[in-house]
C-alpha cells in the first residue's frame, strides 16, 4: 500500500514508511459524515487518499466555525491520537466522497515505542506543524484584533 506522504512523516526511510503502511487501513468516507468529532478520545490517525475533509471547531455548542479543508493526497488529521489528553481539537467531515487511510493510535504508538528514532522524527514533525498551525493562528488574531481596533478608532 502506497501512503501519500503527508508532514508526519518527513524524513522517514523506505523501511519506516513500509512499517506504517504496514499499520495503516483504507477506509471510504461519504458526503457529510462524521469522521471525528471535537472533544472525543482521538482513536485514530487519517491520512487523505482521495476527496476533500472539512475541519471544524463549534462555537457555544450551535455555530460551526470552519477551520480548514484538506483536499491533497497525504493531509494529515487526528494528530491527538499522539498527544496527551489524546482528545479530537476539531470536527473532521467528509466534504467530497473519498478514501482515507486510518492508523490506530494504540498500533503507531506501539511502532513507535519498538523504534525510538521513528518516534522522534514523528513527534518532531509534529511539534513543527503544531508550531506552523499556532503561528497562523496568531496572524489570524492579530489581523482580527486590528480591524476591532480601526472600528473603535
Amino acid at each position: 500500500m502506497d501512503l501519500p506522504l503527508g508532514y508526519l512523516f518527513k524524513g522517514l526511510n523506505d523501511d519506516r514508511l513500509k512499517r506504517i503502511a504496514n499499520i495503516a487501513t483504507e477506509v471510504s468516507m461519504e458526503n457529510e459524515q462524521e469522521i471525528c468529532v471535537e472533544g472525543e478520545t482521538a482513536k485514530a490517525l487519517y491520512i487523505l487518499k482521495t476527496g476533500a475533509v472539512e475541519l471544524v471547531t463549534k462555537v457555544e455548542n450551535e455555530v460551526e466555525l470552519p477551520v480548514g479543508i484538506l483536499r491533497n493526497p497525504g493531509d494529515i488529521f487526528g494528530g491527538g491520537v499522539l498527544v496527551a489528553p489524546y482528545l479530537y481539537s476539531l470536527m473532521a467531515r467528509c466534504a467530497k466522497t473519498g478514501i482515507l487511510f486510518k492508523i490506530e493510535g494504540s498500533a503507531l504508538q506501539e511502532l513507535m515505542k519498538e523504534d525510538r528514532d521513528l518516534g522522534c522524527i514523528i513527534m518532531s514533525n509534529l511539534a513543527e506543524h503544531f508550531l506552523d498551525r499556532l503561528k497562523e493562528s496568531r496572524r489570524e488574531v492579530k489581523i482580527h484584533f486590528n480591524t476591532l481596533l480601526r472600528s473603535y478608532r
